[in-house]
């Protein structure tokens, strides 16, 4: 499985668990279609990003002007979650495909609208990581 492919994987299954409430591992089966098989990226992200939300969501919500996390579309929500566990977390992901990887699967599911909401939100997280913030 490529990695755009493994992405959108991650956000079914990180939608999932949000939305669900059961354990990664399910909501990544589930997310899978019969031919797929879980790689070492998707095994790391959905648990490290669940296992680092507190610190993901504060970055987010740093950068949310007149909006909640909670009010942040819920697809959109685990776009940027995933998008902010690989920058501050994926050493040997470049900074820049994160960011487009995000836009270009924010579009696929909510249109251009929801891209650039989640470009917004992420080029300002990214600054900030970058300053060392």
């Amino acid at each position: 499985m490529n990695r755009r492919w493994a992405r959108i994987r991650a956000v079914q299954a990180l939608y999932q668990v949000e939305m669900t409430d059961v354990d990664w591992d399910q909501a990544l089966a589930a997310a899978l279609d019969e031919e797929e098989a879980a790689d070492d990226y998707l095994e790391d992200v959905i648990p490290g990003t669940i296992g680092a939300l507190s610190e993901i969501d504060k970055r987010i919500v740093n950068h949310l002007e007149n909006w909640s996390l909670e009010r942040v579309g819920n697809v959109d929500r685990a776009v940027m979650r995933l998008a902010v566990y690989e920058l501050l977390y994926q050493d040997d992901i470049p900074l820049h495909v994160t960011l487009n990887e995000a836009v270009n699967t924010a579009k696929a599911f909510g249109g251009d609208e929801a891209g650039k909401f989640v470009n917004g939100v992420l080029s300002n997280v990214l600054k900030e990581h970058k300053e060392g913030k």
